[in-house]
C-alpha cells in the first residue's frame, strides 16, 4: 500500500483534494490530505514562514509512520514538498509535482517571478503581509466550471506572505529523487525553464506527463489526475 501525501497550493488546504483522495482510497492505498500551517482551518493570526510549512509536511510523514510514501505538491507546495522530499530519507516512493513551482537551493517563490517578485512584495506589504485571494475572474480560462470556480473561491484564505518569501534550502538535489511532474497545458502549453533543467539533469529518474486542463486539475479533472498518481506510485 502507498501512502500519498497530498499538500495543495497557495490560499488552499486539505480541502481541494476532496474529489481525489476517494479514488486514491478506492484503489488501496493511504491517503493522507494535508492543510498547512496559516492556512484554511489552520488559520492564524501569525504569518507562517515557508520553513514551518516542511516541517508541516515532515511531521506528518513521521506522525503517522508513513512509508512508501508518495509527496504530491501542487502550485506553491511544490517548494515545500520538495524540500521535504528529501528529508524524509528511505520513506519517499516518489516526488509528484503538480503544475508546480521547482524548488531551487537559496531561491524564494517570489523570486521566480518574472518581475523578481516585487508585485507580489508590494501585495504583500499592502495586505499586512498575507496574499489575499483571487477573485472569480483569477480562475478564468482554466478549464474550471463556474461552479468549481465558485467552490475554490469560497474556500480559499489568505496566504502567509513569509512562505512566499523565505529561500528554499534542499537537503537533496531534486534531480536524485524518483519524480514526475504534471504539467497543465491550458496553464502554459510548455514547461517552464526550471522544469526543464529538472529534467535535464534527472537522468531518467524523472518523467513529465501532460493534462489538458488548466492550473487547478484536483476541481476541474480530479479523476484523471487520481489516474495520474496511481500510476506515479507503480
Amino acid at each position: 500500500m502507498t501512502d500519498f501525501v497530498l499538500v495543495a497550493g497557495a490560499r488552499l488546504g486539505a480541502w481541494a483534494w476532496e474529489d481525489v483522495a476517494p479514488l486514491l482510497r478506492a484503489a488501496g492505498h493511504g491517503v493522507h490530505a494535508l492543510t498547512l500551517s496559516g492556512l484554511a482551518e489552520r488559520e492564524d493570526a501569525a504569518a507562517t514562514g515557508q520553513r514551518a510549512h516542511v516541517r508541516d509536511i515532515v511531521a506528518e510523514v513521521e506522525r503517522r509512520d508513513l512509508g512508501d510514501v508518495v509527496l504530491v505538491g501542487h502550485s506553491y507546495a511544490g517548494i515545500p514538498v520538495g524540500q521535504a522530499a528529501g528529508r524524509i530519507g528511505g520513506r519517499l516512493r516518489r516526488l509528484v509535482l503538480v503544475d508546480a513551482s521547482v524548488p531551487a537551493e537559496g531561491v524564494s517563490f517570489a523570486d521566480s517571478w518574472p518581475d523578481g517578485g516585487a508585485g507580489l512584495r508590494a501585495t504583500l506589504a499592502a495586505h499586512g503581509g498575507w496574499w489575499p485571494p483571487g477573485g472569480a475572474e483569477h480562475f478564468a480560462g482554466h478549464g474550471l466550471t463556474e461552479e468549481q470556480i465558485a467552490r475554490i473561491v469560497a474556500g480559499a484564505t489568505a496566504h502567509p506572505g513569509p512562505s512566499l518569501t523565505e529561500p528554499a534550502v534542499l537537503a537533496r538535489p531534486l534531480a536524485e529523487l524518483p519524480g514526475t511532474y504534471v504539467l497543465c497545458r491550458l496553464a502554459g502549453p510548455e514547461p517552464e525553464e526550471d522544469v526543464t533543467a529538472l529534467l535535464d539533469d534527472a537522468g531518467g529518474n524523472w518523467e513529465l506527463v501532460g493534462m489538458d486542463t488548466g492550473h487547478w486539475p484536483m476541481f476541474s479533472r480530479p479523476r484523471e489526475l487520481a489516474r495520474l498518481l496511481l500510476a506515479a506510485a507503480r
